[in-house]
């Protein structure tokens, strides 16, 4: 998936010109890969793909990963890179000009921080914090250092994205008050998974960081995490982050004032911990005009929804984001095409699918140093990762949330405040001031 450009925030915009620059198109832009398990080789094969970009170091704290890379790499034809699964030693490396974080959730903000105190620019995955309180201190360290930090919410960066924000800001469905945004995921149950050793290579507790130490199994480590909350933010900081960042998009916004979640771990008895199935519930008074943003989640098997998904017999996903207006609706695919429908009869109009590479614009603004030709920068990435949190709280809380922006926190209710943010496990702490 890939995603466009919309209003840039104006802290962003006044960053004004970044430090350390690269001194032409045509030189090298070195790059080191952090985290390359599985989305990590996803960024491994976008840099792969682009002239005047070396893949200078990779880093993962499983050396089976690590290796496998390294090879990889040396197998397209390419230097092996330097490798690391300390990340802190990478840093200190004064020629890698770039850092792309393709890490668990809770590593995202804190490695992103570092690699901003470090002199690098950044491409931190999504979503890029795991708690509400980390979203301001990531901004803060880019804000700081002065670098450019890209987002991993990838439809920014696609044609056809870009083009249907461009026809809703023109009105071309009218005035739009209701984004829906699915994500019906086929998940099978993770299981049960013992204790055990942890396995040669892999430096744990490097890889817990921030988090509890738990003793090891494998639903807590490769990919599963996601399901734990002392790691991931559940199948809506994983898919749903793409599809509630085009919805906020495209409805103009930026912070709720009411949320609401409902939902449950149904159907399987296994160890996942956060929700498979979730309806949530947004609304928004940006500028004094109410506007609601829908999210529903749910696994296994589901229905198709105005031509979304269903790429094939064979595939059983529907992601992707509806626009109501008071002219017609349009249709997002997650793969990267829109369709609209207009008036009483649902009259086709603008149409397009084409893509786009979220990598290429970062390393782009790498060498430009022009923040704001970013696609995802950072602050618009934040917003948007703020609502799979505020969600996420209602959910474990049970209740209705009002959210006071301006003191950033639920107004009167301290349980969910607490879930702001989390007892850092020492030395890995994300930091009060950066």
């Amino acid at each position: 998936m890939n995603r466009r450009h919309f209003l840039m925030s104006t802290a962003a915009v006044a960053t004004g010109a970044i430090t350390k620059g690269i001194a032409s198109p045509n030189d090298t832009v070195r790059v080191a890969c952090i985290g390359v398990h599985a989305q990590g080789n996803s960024h491994i094969r976008a840099y792969l793909g682009m002239p005047n970009v070396e893949i200078a170091a990779v880093c993962d704290v499983d050396e089976n990963v690590l290796n496998m890379r390294l090879d990889q790499i040396e197998k397209a034809g390419r230097k092996r890179p330097a490798s690391y699964f300390d990340l802190r030693k990478l840093l200190e490396d004064k020629n890698i000009d770039a850092i792309s974080i393709a890490t668990p959730n809770h590593w995202h903000t804190l490695q992103a921080i570092w690699g901003c105190q470090a002199g690098k620019d950044v491409y931190v995955e999504k979503p890029c914090s795991h708690n509400m309180f980390e979203t301001r201190q990531i901004v803060a360290a880019k804000n700081k250092y002065n670098r450019i930090v890209q987002h991993g919410t990838n439809s920014r960066s696609t044609v056809a994205l870009r083009e249907a924000m461009q026809k809703i800001q023109e009105g071309v469905i009218g005035d739009v008050y209701m984004a829906r945004a699915v994500v019906f995921k086929w998940r099978d149950t993770i299981g049960r998974k013992p204790v055990e050793p942890v396995p040669a290579g892999v430096h744990y507790d490097l890889w817990t960081g921030p988090a509890p130490k738990h003793e090891f199994t494998r639903n807590r480590f490769h990919y599963n995490w996601h399901w734990f909350w002392d790691y991931g933010n559940g199948d809506l900081g994983n898919q749903g982050i793409h599809e509630m960042d085009v919805a906020r998009w495209g409805l103009g916004v930026q912070h709720p004032t009411l949320v609401s979640a409902m939902g449950g771990h149904f159907m399987f008895d296994d160890d996942q911990e956060t929700p498979n199935t979730l309806n949530c519930q947004f609304e928004f008074t940006d500028g004094g005009r109410r506007k609601l943003l829908v999210f529903d989640l749910r696994h296994w098997m589901s229905n198709n929804e105005a031509g979304i998904g269903k790429h094939g017999p064979n595939d059983p996903n529907t992601v992707g984001n509806l626009f109501y207006g008071s002219k017609g609706y349009m249709a997002i695919d997650g793969y990267g095409s829109y369709k609209t429908y207009l008036g009483k009869s649902n009259e086709p109009g603008p149409t397009r699918s084409e893509g786009g590479s979220n990598w290429a614009n970062f390393i782009a603004a790498v060498r430009s140093r022009k923040y704001d030709e970013l696609n995802a920068p950072i602050e618009e990435g934040a917003l948007s990762t703020q609502l799979v949190h505020l969600a996420n709280i209602s959910y474990r809380t049970g209740r209705t949330l009002h959210f006071d922006a301006n003191k950033f926190e639920v107004t009167g209710d301290a349980e969910a405040n607490k879930y702001f943010t989390r007892q850092y496990r020492a030395p890995y702490v994300v930091p009060q001031k950066v």
